[in-house]
């Protein structure tokens, strides 16, 4: 059987050019960035309003069996296009963390690929290392305030900002810096993100333009002095030279799907820690060019959906017209307590236990946001017919729609049965409502998220948790969004809780204040903002061959 990699090889590319006209860009508003990418200006559109249904592509929560929610976002705008539409995808851009990690890419699977994959996959156009330098710079500039005399008073025990890297390295977590003397700066405990968990991703995805971006990262909390005074980018004066080092990958990517279906591929914020959607200008800039634009949020709906909705939708007025939720038998077998290994065995008791994992999410989708909804179930070769008509009765008893889906194998011709699903709901009238109000104390909409979509009886606050939410709400956060940094593989904070837990506690054992992107983390479980690696990362099997061609990438 090929390899995604293979598959993307052998792949014809039309000529980024013609990519371009068929989005329907404008000469001299995109630029090549070699011969199978481009960067858009996308303030050269500011004269035109989104116009096209958004389509919010998002999932069950993931399992290592697997779900394939790009791969179906991929196929899907396919097959809308070969049904007659004008379709694009906004897809976010893959951290290397996951690409050596254990995850994979995130360019698609099969015949339902963007490409270049390769590139797509390793440093793409540079975006996510000007994030990390813009990032570092504040980092930067913040100890250098405090060694060349600290007019501002910022106390160094409590520097908040801490340095980023696109990579995960456990062992750069917490350390220590500035040792070796006064001319190294002063010792303080300090410590890494990954890039795609830092606050500066975030602000990149929700800018609206470069002048929303500057005053969003002017706003970033980086300490407090010693008399407990907020200290942010502007003050010590690191914002314009921030915004320089963005400004280039402020412009959304340019690629193109197997089948030359334009597609905008840009940021990369992680869901279970960040808010896990791509960047506001690009999908704004697809619903400008487009009759449907598919669109993408991290893991499972609890995380990247709540988050697309109750964050990226606050901060740039979209609403998502219908939503998709990803499937595939094989992971709802694993909910119902089946190994990895004895997947491939028809199990009808513990795939009906696993449905409710994805009944639970469907109701969310209904109910707590008002959305219509279609089930894609990725097949596999596997899958029994009695599997298959367990899951579409389940979902139809529920009164909503379900497709099954081909597009690993047949690409936009295996997702045409979807396509017209997801036609028809865009037909239904929505009622589009957020998770909680803006009026709600932190605690309250933190409370509603575990409550309401996660489905937790209650949730347990760490020492000092209730304090610190206080004095952010008096400090002028108390309208802003939260962002809870959580597991991806359990509707509770415990990995180990599979399928659809009743009964839980969620505890929230610390918060953490991100101005500029407009929202506060919470923090829940043992959850953390820097992986590591696993114990045969992907690393291990990859590789360049002597005529300098990639292997081992998926």
């Amino acid at each position: 059987m090929a390899s995604d990699l293979d598959i993307a090889r052998n792949a014809k590319p039309l000529p980024i050019e013609q990519i371009a006209a068929r989005a329907g860009l404008r000469e001299g508003t995109w630029a090549p960035y070699g011969r199978a990418k481009a960067k858009v200006d996308a303030a050269a559109y500011a004269d035109l309003a989104p116009r096209a249904k958004l389509v919010l592509v998002s999932a069950i929560t993931p399992t290592p069996a697997g779900e394939g929610k790009t791969t179906v976002s991929i196929g899907l705008a396919d097959a809308l296009n070969r049904l007659g539409k004008k379709a694009m995808l906004a897809l976010r851009e893959p951290s290397l963390g996951p690409v050596f990690g254990v995850k994979g890419g995130a360019a698609g699977g099969g015949y339902a690929q963007v490409i270049p994959m390769e590139d797509i996959n390793l440093h793409f156009t540079g975006d996510l290392h000007a994030v990390t330098a813009a990032n570092n710079l504040l980092a930067a500039m913040v100890d250098n305030h405090i060694m060349q005399g600290n007019a501002l008073g910022i106390d160094p025990r409590q520097v908040l900002w801490r340095r980023c890297m696109d990579m995960n390295d456990r062992q750069l977590r917490a350390i220590v810096s500035g040792l070796g003397g006064k001319a190294n700066g002063m010792p303080r405990e300090d410590g890494f993100d990954i890039t795609a968990a830092s606050e500066v991703m975030a602000v990149f995805c929700l800018a609206r333009d470069i002048r929303d971006l500057q005053e969003r990262l002017g706003r970033m909390l980086v300490a407090r002095t010693y008399d407990g005074r907020p200290v942010y980018a502007a003050d010590v004066r690191a914002q314009g030279a921030m915004t320089a080092l963005l400004r280039d990958a402020m412009q959304p990517n340019l690629v193109q799907t197997l089948e030359h279906t334009p597609a905008l591929v840009h940021g990369g914020p992680f869901a279970n820690i960040a808010h896990g959607c791509n960047t506001v200008s690009a999908t704004r800039l697809a619903m400008k060019l487009a009759d449907v634009v598919v669109t993408e949020a991290g893991f499972g709906a609890d995380l990247g959906a709540e988050k697309f909705i109750d964050i990226k939708c606050r901060a740039s007025g979209l609403r998502p017209d219908a939503m998709v939720l990803v499937a595939t038998v094989r992971a709802l077998k694993m909910h119902g307590g089946v190994p990895k290994a004895e997947l491939g065995a028809e199990n009808l008791d513990a795939l009906r236990k696993g449905l409710a994992n994805l009944l639970r999410h469907l109701r969310n989708v209904r109910e707590v946001w008002g959305l219509p909804v279609t089930v894609a179930v990725n097949r596999f070769s596997a899958d029994t017919q009695a599997e298959i008509d367990l899951v579409m009765d389940a979902v139809r008893a529920q009164g909503a729609r379900i497709a099954f889906c081909d597009v690993w194998a047949r690409g936009g011709e295996g997702g045409e049965a979807l396509g017209r699903m997801v036609l028809e709901s865009l037909e239904t009238p929505g009622d589009f409502r957020f998770t909680y109000e803006d009026a709600l104390p932190l605690k309250d909409k933190i409370a509603a998220v575990c409550q309401r979509v996660y489905g937790a009886r209650s949730v347990v606050w760490g020492r000092g948790v209730l304090t610190q939410l206080k004095k952010l709400e008096s400090e002028g956060c108390a309208q802003m969004p939260v962002c809870i940094a959580k597991t991806q593989y359990s509707f509770s904070d415990n990995p180990k809780l599979l399928g659809a837990p009743e009964g839980f506690e969620v505890t929230i054992r610390s918060v953490r204040l991100s101005r500029g992107a407009g929202f506060v983390v919470a923090f829940a479980g043992d959850i953390i903002a820097m992986p590591g690696l696993p114990p045969q990362p992907a690393a291990d099997g990859i590789g360049v061959d002597e005529n300098g061609e990639i292997f081992g990438l998926f």
